[in-house]
C-alpha cells in the first residue's frame, strides 16, 4: 500500500470585533493583470511609472511580500476570492467565455453573502467575468438572473465579462443599462451574417491592431472575442470605464455611508485592450501598459478622497490586491514589450499571467486601515482566498460546514498583529483548461504540469517543455530557474502527496473552523 504523508491543516485564530464596537466599512481593490513589480512600493521606477495613491496605502498600512491571488487568469481568483474555495473545485471555472451562465450559483456562501449576515451593504462595481443568468446563459434582453444579486450582492454596476470579450455594455443589477428595446442586444459565437464587419475583414479601419485571436466583431476601432450586434445605446466607450467606475462607486458610497458597508471595486486596468482615458495617454515612459498602471492609481487615489471627504478613512480597511501577474502583448500591438525599457513587471519573478511560476500569482496585496493597522512590511503568506473567513472573523460571522472550503482566518496577520502568522502553503493554478498546479510550503516551491503539452513560460511568451513534476528552492532560486528535485526527492515526494491530498479531499479548511 502507498503511504500518503499527510500536512495538517492550521486554523489560524483571531479576535473579532465585538457587538457593541462600530463594525468598519471593507473595500477589495482588485485590479486585473498587474505584476509585483509594477508598482512604485514594489520596485517600480519612477522614470517609467509613477503610482502614488497605491504607495501611500502601503506606507501607511501593511505591504505583504508574499500576497498570493489563487489563480493566474481572471475567472477563477475572482470565483475563489468571492467563494473563499479554490476553482479547481468546480468545473466551468475556466476565462468564462462572453455568453456564459452565472458560474456561481444562488445558495453559495459568498465574502458578501457573509458579510450581509453582519448587516452590511454590499456592491460590485467593475470587471465581473464569472457569467450571468441561468443555464442557458445571459438573457441580454431580459433579465440577467441569477448575478451578483443571488449571491450576495445588493447592488452590481458591471463590465459582464472583460472588455476584450463582448459585449461592450453595463449590466446594472439585472439589466443591460440603457437598452433600447426597439434596438435589441445579440451576443453570439458564430458570424450573424456574412458582412458582419470583423477585425479580418475590416481590419484597416482599427486604430489598436490585434495579433492573436481578438479579430472578431469591432468596437470602438477595437477587434474583440466573440460576435454582437445591438444595443448601440447602451455601449461605452473603452476610455471611459474608469471614470464610470468611480462615479458610480462615489455615488454607492455616499448612498450607504451611514451604514457599514462592503464594496468590492472590480478594476479593469490593466487588462488587454489597453485603451486609457486620453487625459493618461502618454503620462507613463511605457505607452498604453503604463498609462492603464496611472489611471489605475487615480482610481485608488479617488476613493482615497471619497473616504477622506465623508470621514470614512478611519473606519474603513481598504484592501489593494490583483487578480494575476502580469502579462505584456496579449493579443494586440500596444506596444507593451517595444516600450518595456528597464521594467519588470513580475519583479525579481519569474512567469506572469497564465503560468504557474511565482510571477502568476504573487501579486501586489496592501492592507490599509488608518489608525488601526500600522506601516510595516509584514512576510507572512497571505491570499485573495482568505478575505472571506478572515472578513468573517473581523465581523462576528460563522463559516458554513459546507461552504468557504478553502479560506483560512489570517485576520490577525492582515492587521498586522504582533506575531500572527499567515498560511503555511499556498496552492495556486492556472486557467482550470491545462491543469497545472503550484504549492508553495516555506521557501520550497513544487510545480505540477498536468497538461499534455507540459511547458512553462516567461513574459515574452517563449515557452519551453518542463517534467511534469520541478522543485524549486525559493530561498536560493527566486526566478525558479533551477530545478532540484533531483537534489530532494524526499521535499519533492513530501509535496506531491500534499498538494494531491488537498485536491483530493475536497477542501483545506477543517470542517469546525470559524
Amino acid at each position: 500500500m502507498k503511504k500518503f504523508i499527510l500536512i495538517p491543516l492550521i486554523f489560524f485564530s483571531a479576535c473579532s470585533l465585538s457587538d457593541n464596537q462600530s463594525k468598519p466599512n471593507i473595500i477589495v481593490i482588485m485590479a486585473d493583470d498587474l505584476g509585483y513589480g509594477d508598482v512604485g512600493t514594489y520596485g517600480a521606477k519612477p522614470e517609467n511609472i509613477k503610482t502614488p495613491n497605491i504607495d501611500k496605502l502601503a506606507e501607511g498600512g501593511l505591504k505583504f511580500t508574499s500576497g498570493y491571488c489563487s489563480a493566474s487568469t481572471c475567472t477563477p481568483t475572482r470565483y475563489s476570492f468571492l467563494t473563499g474555495s479554490y476553482a479547481f473545485r468546480k468545473k466551468g471555472t475556466g476565462i468564462a467565455p462572453p455568453n456564459a451562465p452565472a458560474i456561481i450559483q444562488p445558495g453559495t456562501e459568498t465574502i458578501a453573502s457573509l458579510l450581509k449576515k453582519a448587516g452590511y451593504k454590499t456592491a460590485v462595481i467593475g470587471k465581473w467575468h464569472l457569467g450571468l443568468g441561468g443555464p442557458e446563459g445571459p438573457d441580454w434582453n431580459g433579465e440577467l438572473n441569477p448575478g451578483p444579486g443571488e449571491i450576495g450582492f445588493d447592488y452590481n454596476f458591471l463590465l459582464p465579462t472583460t472588455n476584450d470579450r463582448v459585449p461592450q455594455v453595463y449590466v446594472e443589477n439585472h439589466h443591460v443599462r440603457n437598452l433600447d428595446p426597439n434596438d435589441p442586444l445579440w451576443v453570439g459565437r458564430k458570424k450573424p451574417s456574412e458582412d458582419h464587419p470583423t477585425g479580418i475583414t475590416h481590419r484597416n479601419t482599427l486604430r489598436m491592431n490585434w495579433n492573436d485571436g481578438h479579430n472578431n466583431t469591432i468596437h470602438n476601432g477595437i477587434g474583440r472575442i466573440g460576435f454582437y450586434t445591438g444595443g448601440h445605446a447602451a455601449r461605452f466607450r473603452d476610455e471611459d470605464l474608469a471614470d464610470e467606475w468611480q462615479k458610480q462607486a462615489n455615488k454607492w458610497i455616499e448612498e450607504n455611508k451611514d451604514d457599514p458597508f462592503f464594496l468590492f471595486f472590480s478594476s479593469h486596468d490593466i487588462h488587454v485592450p489597453r485603451m486609457p482615458h486620453e487625459r493618461f495617454q502618454g503620462q507613463s515612459g511605457m505607452s498604453y501598459r503604463g498609462d492603464a498602471i496611472v489611471q489605475l492609481d487615480w482610481n485608488v487615489g479617488e476613493i482615497s478622497k471619497t473616504l477622506d471627504r465623508l470621514n470614512l478613512t478611519e473606519n474603513t480597511l481598504v484592501i489593494f490586491v490583483s487578480d494575476n501577474g502580469p502579462v505584456l502583448d496579449d493579443g494586440y500591438d500596444d506596444l507593451a514589450n517595444e516600450a518595456l525599457g528597464d521594467h519588470k513587471p513580475a519583479g525579481p519573478y519569474g512567469g506572469g499571467k497564465y503560468t504557474v511560476r511565482e510571477g502568476g500569482t504573487r501579486t501586489p496585496f496592501i492592507t490599509y486601515w488608518k489608525g488601526k493597522i500600522q506601516p510595516g512590511v509584514s512576510d507572512e503568506m497571505v491570499s485573495t482566498i482568505d478575505l472571506a473567513a478572515s472578513m468573517a472573523a473581523l465581523t462576528g460571522v460563522d463559516l458554513p460546514h459546507d461552504g468557504v472550503l478553502d479560506s483560512f482566518n489570517l485576520l490577525d496577520a492582515l492587521l498586522g498583529k504582533r506575531g500572527a502568522k499567515g498560511r503555511d502553503h499556498i496552492v495556486s493554478q492556472d486557467n482550470g483548461l491545462r491543469g497545472n498546479y503550484g504549492i508553495r510550503v516555506g521557501e520550497w516551491k513544487l510545480q505540477r504540469h498536468d497538461s499534455k503539452r507540459m511547458y512553462n513560460g516567461d513574459l515574452s511568451m517563449t515557452r519551453w517543455p518542463v517534467p511534469q513534476y520541478t522543485l524549486f528552492n525559493l530561498g536560493e532560486d527566486i526566478g525558479e530557474t533551477k530545478d532540484v528535485a533531483d537534489q530532494y526527492p524526499e521535499i519533492m515526494n513530501r509535496m506531491k502527496h500534499q498538494l494531491q491530498f488537498i485536491i483530493d479531499t475536497g477542501r483545506s479548511r477543517p470542517k469546525k473552523s470559524k
